[in-house]
């Protein structure tokens, strides 16, 4: 069993349990590395629409620190997510079923023994800043769970601290919360968003309840049975949000179209001698002679540069918020980072992001 029972080894084939922990250890520690590339190639095979000759040209041309910094910024509320849920799941076991807690044989108590106080308040601080606004009473009731847990298995006889950490501060939380969240938690309710309700005002009051220990029976089967759904869904959730992630500049580029024989005119002193057209894509390579475009359509075009009119950068689609509801001016699907650095004023939009030339050639004549 993974999360290992009490008592005698050599009874009760604890020595074989502990052999199997640390060898699920050695596979868990070969798999993570992986599911990063994973998760690159994915994204990848999705932006060249299943097709392999696409996809290759984009592993030759891509830059892996590209993609790497477009994982890292699309995933980074991932690492407090984990560190936090680790945390709060295996200090319950261990208050819980003390005589249960064996790191020798369990993957969870063993991280738990060894994670410091020092990386859950900075894993705390990181989500503080990278977490949406209506995730926050979730982190919350996480970082008051685990302090108030921590204290119980820290202090077990002293009970002044263990009143103060794991009652009186969840009820002021809570009472500061529920004051602090109730216009929006009323705002939400009248635009029907009961998810949004259920964000920000079910934490608050479940901190009260989960400062303490459950049933010695139930702490192995309810820790071990929260992992592994943790397990089993996280892969699809992470994978569905990164391969939205934008990993190439999208452009706009004007192209001169002249007709077969001919050599496109692109003197600087005028307009080109051509028909225009604008091609929106994004950028795998330039060089001294090509510039190589994924298309919107997942087709790769190859442009001579003495075709190439004019270019632009085109921004990306900012993603449309779901929820209407705001707490105090702030927007609850945005982080702490997006509501406190300022933004680049949006200017008028390029005519050209949007498929329309800005540059009119006369006509071409004939003859």
């Amino acid at each position: 069993m993974a999360l290992g029972d009490g008592g005698d080894p050599a009874a009760d084939g604890g020595g074989d349990r502990t052999v199997s922990a640390r060898q699920a250890q050695h596979w868990l520690l070969t798999l993570v590395p992986t599911f990063p590339l994973l998760l690159l190639v994915l994204r990848l095979w999705h932006l060249s629409r299943q097709d392999l000759s696409t996809m290759l040209v984009l592993v030759q041309y891509v830059s892996p620190l590209g993609l790497l910094s477009s994982l890292l910024i699309t995933l980074v509320w991932v690492l407090p997510l984990v560190v936090l849920v680790v945390a709060a799941l295996g200090t319950l076991y261990w208050v819980s079923a003390a005589d249960r807690f064996d790191p020798e044989r369990s993957l969870l108590a063993r991280a738990t023994a060894r994670l410091p106080g020092w990386v859950i308040m900075v894993a705390v601080l990181l989500a503080l800043l990278t977490w949406q606004f209506r995730f926050l009473p979730s982190l919350l009731m996480l970082a008051l769970a685990i302090l108030g847990l921590r204290t119980r298995q820290r202090h077990p006889d002293d009970r002044l601290r263990r009143h103060l950490f794991c009652l009186v501060l969840p009820l002021v939380a809570t009472l500061l919360a529920g004051a602090w969240l109730a216009p929006a938690v009323i705002a939400a309710v009248r635009a029907d968003e009961p998810v949004t309700v259920l964000l920000l005002a079910l934490p608050p009051v479940l901190v009260v309840f989960l400062t303490g220990p459950v049933p010695r029976p139930v702490a192995p089967v309810l820790t071990r049975w929260v992992l592994v759904a943790a397990a089993l869904t996280a892969p699809f959730l992470l994978g569905a949000i990164f391969l939205r992630a934008p990993i190439l500049p999208t452009v706009a580029v004007e192209i001169v179209s002249v007709p077969q024989g001919r050599e496109p005119d692109l003197s600087t002193a005028g307009l080109p001698s051509g028909a225009v057209e604008v091609l929106i894509g994004r950028v795998i390579s330039v060089d001294d002679r090509m510039t190589t475009l994924l298309d919107e359509q997942g087709s790769v075009r190859f442009v001579r540069n003495d075709r190439v009119w004019s270019q632009t950068l085109c921004p990306e689609l900012e993603r449309v918020p779901y929820s209407t509801v705001r707490v105090r001016g702030w927007q609850v699907e945005e982080t702490a980072l997006e509501w406190a650095i300022p933004r680049r004023t949006p200017g008028d939009p390029d005519p050209r992001c949007s498929g329309r030339p800005v540059s009119s050639p006369p006509t071409q004549r004939t003859g």
